[in-house]
Formats: C-alpha cells, structure tokens, sequence
C-alpha cells in the first residue's frame, strides 16, 4: 500500500509541475505574513478579502517560484510582451504622475500609470507613493512607444501597464538616496547597512560571491570527492600567530579561544582518515581591521592527504577556472610560478603585482667605482647593494611634490634615503647625482635601467634586505601616483595569479632578532633537501609553504605539514621555544599514525573583492565590521553589568571616561 500511494503522490506532483508558468494558482493567504495595507485596481481586485488569493508565481523552479510575484522587474523582456504579470519591489522613482520605476532584487522596470478619468483613484494611488515603499502591481507587458526605449536599461523596450496596486508597505524619509551614484560616508553605509545593501552593486557583490561558493562546492565535492566538515569555533589559545578574541566560560579562570583558522582540526582530520576535507570556514583575529582584513571573514579551508605541492596547486587551479565569474575574462592554467628569494629580488615584496613592470635593478656594477661617499660605504657592508627602479614616464607626470613624497616614504618608513634622476626631453638629468658621476657611468646607468626620456629613476643603496622592501614599497606608490594623474598603469579588468614559493621556514622576530618565529605557522614542513638545516642552522631551511597572489594581494597561502610527531616537537620546543603541551593533543595524534598531508587557504572575501573591483573585502561582506572593528549598525561591542557578568568570574576594571570616548567608532 505504501508504494500505492507513494506513486499517486509522485503523479500528483508532476501533474503540479506541468503548469504553464502563467496559470495562477489559489494558495491560503495566511501562508504569507504580509497584509496589504491598500488595494486599487481598474479591474476586480488583486486579491480579494477572503482567505484565499491568486499567486501570481507557478510552482516551477527560478527566482519567482514560491513567491507573490509572477516576474522579477528585471527579467521582463519584449518576449513577454501580452503577458499579465505581477511585479513586486521598491518604488525607485515617480515620474511626472506618469509611471514608476519599480525595482527589486533583479533590476527595475517602468510601470506606467493610467491616465484615464475611470482609473483616477488607481491613478491617486499611485501619484500618494513615497519613494522606497513596497508596493506589488499588476499590469500588462507592451512595448515602449517608439523612440522611447531606454538602452541603460536591460528593461528598456517595454513597459507595464498597471492594473492595479496593492501598498504593502510605505517608507520613511531614508538618511540617503537608494542611487549608486548618490555618494554615501563608509561609516553611514555601516550604519544603515540594510539599505545599503538595496544598492546594485552591493545586490551583484553579494550574488557573485553566492553563485562563486556554489560552483567551488560542486568542483571540490562532486568532481574531487571533498566532504564539507564543520569544525568548532570555540577552541582554546594556539601558540603564536595573531591576537585571539577570548570568550569566558562559566568555569572561573577558564577562556575559550575563537579559532584564527581551523589549522589544527583540518590536520586531525586527515590523522582521522577522512582523506579529502573543506569547509567555508569563518575566522576570527583581534587585530582590527584594515582594508583587506576584518575581525571576522571567511575562509575557503582545505586539506588532503597523501599530496605534495604539485597536486594542491593543480587542485586551485582547477578550483578557481571552474568557478570563475563568466561576465569575467576567462582563466588560463598554470599560473606562473616564482620563488620568494626571486620576488623579493624583482619585485621587492613577497605578492608581487605583475601587471606592469618597473622591476628592481641590481646597478651596484654602475657605482662600483663611485666616488660618492653615502653609495661607497653601503657597497663595501657584507650584503651591500645598489638597487634601481625605472618608473616609465615618472619625470614626464610626477611632480616635484610627488618624488619628495616617495623620499619621504623611505625616510619615515625604512630610514633610507632615496637618490632621484629625472631624465629630461633633452637627454639631460635633474639629479643631484648628475655632477657626481662621470658620462659613462651616466650612460651605463640609463642602459642598465633600460630609461628613456621622461622616465624617473629610483636610486637606493644598502643591505639587500632593507633595499629590496623599500624599492619594493616605492614602485607600488609611483604606479598609484601615475594612476591618480590618468595613467592606465594597473589595469583592473587583468586577473594576474602568480604562486610564490620556497619561503623561508623561520624569520628572526622582530622585537628579538635573536629569537627565531614561524614565517607562516609552526605547522609547515621544511623543504625535503633543507631538512638536515633544521638542527643545525634553521635561518637557513626553506619551508613547504606556497602563497597565491592575485594582482598583487595574497588571496590564500598553504603547505604541506609536518606529519611527524618528534618533528613537530623538536620545532615547538627546540627552535620557537613554545610550550608542547598547548599542542599535546596534535602531537599524540601525529604519532597514531599521521598520513603525510597538505592544503590551504583562501580568503573568499579579498578574493571577491578583487573579482569584483571593490575598495575594500568590507564591499563584499552582508554585515561587515568597521575600520575600528565595530559593528556601527547594532553598537557591538556593548558593554555588560557587573551582574551579567558574575556567572563568568570577570571583574572589569573599568578605563577612564576620555579613555573610554577615544575608542568610541
């Protein structure tokens, strides 16, 4: 019997989903929540008073299904022209008594209002609408008048001619205009998020990062075998890394740590055999928040086992051409490949942005035999160098202003001074290093910089690891300054993906240079071939770790991990001087039996952000925190009674009143 009726269920369904996407459908109106507040019509009502209503969506899959409306504003086009739909959204503007722009989540549309002396009071109804109330109408497709069709608008040849509306709800006077070209302060988007986020952009930022993490699931999952483990958010302290948010239990004296990342649980994973692990994992770090970083942001976290290098990058490659945007240029495969010691030598930084050139030059040879005095004496130091960049067109646009502005980068931020040469129309130099060097050197500098006229060159000598950094620094400001005068230097609508390898394992801290720290996280395995440096000069091991740079932004980094108990113990105790015993739990499981394994990271946020062309990752979050780390809208972090605060033992030392208001957002 059960099979009997099984079977009728499943024809009845199919008998549903036959329905044209026109027919109307008698639904219980208290399935919605939304009461009408007014109902005009030149026909029989919309909907009637009683229980029941005509719902104007088929029970067909798409983004009118289940819903009031018949459409979306904005997926009318002249094939529905005859049609009688139902529209649903926002009153984006009221033209003249003679039509409304509706909008929703899809776009807009014209509604034309009636004109009639028969239809005067569906006419009042819609001349008495506020702008960004929420209205439903019901009208007829027809094509615009000729001549009148708005090519800005997917919409633009038709129009709708209404029928009847029902207000379901009016709005208040908003602090801004729902208009992308209305300018709007950070901090006022922060604070009415939930209209700034009726933007379009904002709608197209938030769909892109959806459809985005769709198509990755279905790469990692249903292509890879990937299985989607969540790990927990409360966790306890992890040596070293960022500041962790504390959160208190009811057990005096005991915190729990919000995780940074779910490093240590995506390892155990593989020791559990799990294999093939990922999650969007949401991380927390209490290091405030700056353009490319929050308190909190999300993750694309994955591990597998039995891989090396080759086999995790390939599987990121593969993962971001599957899922990449198809409005967006289309990726190729395999993004080129560098080594730190190479990007830091080219390009002065460890992300590199190679979509232009002005690489570092090594023009110690041009002064070998200089006489001047501050070049000379960086020379002859152990590591002494001279370093030129070649800023194409710098003397031709910069102004004096600017080159004092760039020496004044090296000066503040690296104690470096920064010798200029503007290469003039003529051939000739404005630099004070002109009449110190003789014409060949002159000539072999020029040749050496491969410098034109109208370039401007960016002469610093010095240790290589503080020469490198600062030109490093200097040739991204010039490009942002040829940029603020016109110059199509960084062009945004160029994907460039570069991996940056063999890091070093272990970098000098910098308030102990004596005393080594992790360059990533104490979790990276050494490069085979260094693994014998590790207990006799560890400055010099180079890790497994691996960083992808998107147009110079880091956008993940990874590694393949120590999967050796008495490994990962010697590192922890021996070379960083942690305490083991945060980690008792991870080294017994590498000695049950740990498969060798690897993954990585990354940063969803930064990476839409990039795709997107937004300022900041906070462009691409429903509900971001401000530059402070606050949450404007709600006031969060608030503070607590001494009586909320008693079942967790925590006693506040409260800061002074001035303290208090500097903090404020």
């Amino acid at each position: 019997m059960t099979h009997k009726y099984t079977f009728l269920l499943l024809r009845a369904a199919r008998h549903i989903f036959r329905h044209p996407r026109h027919r109307l459908c008698v639904l219980n109106r208290r399935a919605f929540s939304v009461q009408p507040q007014q109902i005009y019509s030149s026909k029989a009502p919309l909907f009637s008073n009683s229980t029941s209503f005509r719902h104007a969506a088929s029970f067909t899959s798409g983004q009118s299904s289940l819903s009031m409306r018949s459409h979306a504003c904005g997926e009318l086009r002249s094939s529905h022209v005859g049609e009688e739909v139902t529209l649903c959204g926002w009153v984006q503007y009221l033209r003249q008594d003679l039509f409304v722009i509706l909008r929703d989540f899809s776009g807009l549309v014209q509604v034309l209002i009636p004109q009639d002396e028969s239809k005067h009071e569906l006419k009042n109804a819609f001349c008495r609408l506020s702008v960004e109330s929420v209205i439903m109408v019901k009208g007829r497709v027809r094509l615009r008048p000729a001549g009148q069709e708005n090519k800005n608008m997917s919409t633009g040849e038709i129009e709708v001619c209404a029928e009847s509306i029902e207000v379901l709800n009016t709005c208040r006077k908003l602090p801004f205009e729902i208009k992308d070209f209305v300018k709007k302060s950070e901090a006022l988007r922060m604070q009415y998020r939930y209209l700034d986020l009726r933007s379009s952009q904002m709608q197209y930022n938030l769909r892109l990062r959806s459809q985005l993490v769709m198509k990755m699931r279905e790469y990692l999952c249903n292509l890879h075998g990937f299985a989607d483990v969540e790990t927990p958010t409360l966790f306890k302290r992890t040596p070293g890394g960022a500041k962790e948010f504390v959160v208190p239990s009811g057990e005096a004296g005991k915190f729990y740590c919000l995780p940074q990342s779910p490093q240590q649980f995506k390892q155990l994973l593989m020791v559990a055999g799990l294999d093939r692990y990922f999650q969007l994992a949401r991380c927390y770090r209490d290091e405030g928040s700056k353009p490319d970083r929050q308190p909190e942001f999300t993750q694309v976290d994955i591990e597998m086992s039995f891989v090396e290098q080759a086999g995790i990058r390939a599987l990121i490659e593969g993962l971001l051409q599957y899922s990449w945007p198809e409005d967006k240029q289309p990726l190729s495969i395999p993004f080129p490949c560098m080594t730190y010691k190479e990007a830091m030598r080219d390009y002065g930084v460890d992300k590199p942005d190679t979509r232009f050139g002005m690489k570092l030059v090594d023009v110690t040879e041009t002064f070998q035999d200089t006489q001047i005095e501050f070049i000379r004496e960086a020379i002859i130091q152990p590591g002494g160098c001279v370093q030129a960049i070649c800023v194409s067109e710098g003397a031709k646009h910069l102004k004096g202003k600017d080159v004092e502005l760039l020496q004044q980068t090296a000066k503040t931020q690296f104690n470096q001074e920064v010798s200029s040469v503007l290469v003039r129309a003529d051939g000739s130099w404005k630099s004070p290093l002109g009449r110190l060097m003789s014409d060949t050197a002159r000539q072999h500098l020029l040749q050496t910089t491969h410098a034109n006229t109208g370039d401007l060159l960016l002469i610093a000598a010095g240790a290589q690891e503080r020469v490198h950094p600062l030109l490093g620094k200097l040739r991204l400001q010039s490009a942002e300054m040829l940029e603020g005068y016109g110059m199509a230097v960084r062009e945004p609508s160029i994907f460039r993906f570069l991996w940056v390898v063999d890091f070093p394992l272990f970098l000098p801290k910098d308030d102990d240079p004596g005393q080594l720290e992790s360059a990533h996280h104490p979790f990276t395995a050494p490069v085979p071939e260094d693994t014998h440096l590790l207990y006799t000069q560890p400055s010099k091991v180079r890790g497994q770790h691996y960083d992808l740079v998107l147009n110079g932004c880091e956008i993940g980094g990874g590694s393949i991990r120590i999967h050796n108990s008495s490994q990962q113990l010697y590192v922890l105790e021996n070379i960083l001087k942690e305490d083991p015993s945060l980690l008792s739990h991870l080294l017994e499981a590498l000695d049950s039996g740990a498969p060798p394994h690897g993954g990585i990271a990354l940063g969803l946020d930064r990476l839409v952000s990039i795709i997107v062309g937004a300022p900041s990752i906070r462009d691409v979050i429903a509900f971001p925190k401000s530059f402070k780390g606050y949450d404007i809208m709600s006031h969060a972090p608030d503070f607590l009674s001494e009586e909320e605060l008693k079942p967790y033992h925590i006693s506040v030392v409260w800061p002074s009143v001035d303290s208090r208001e500097d903090k404020q957002p």
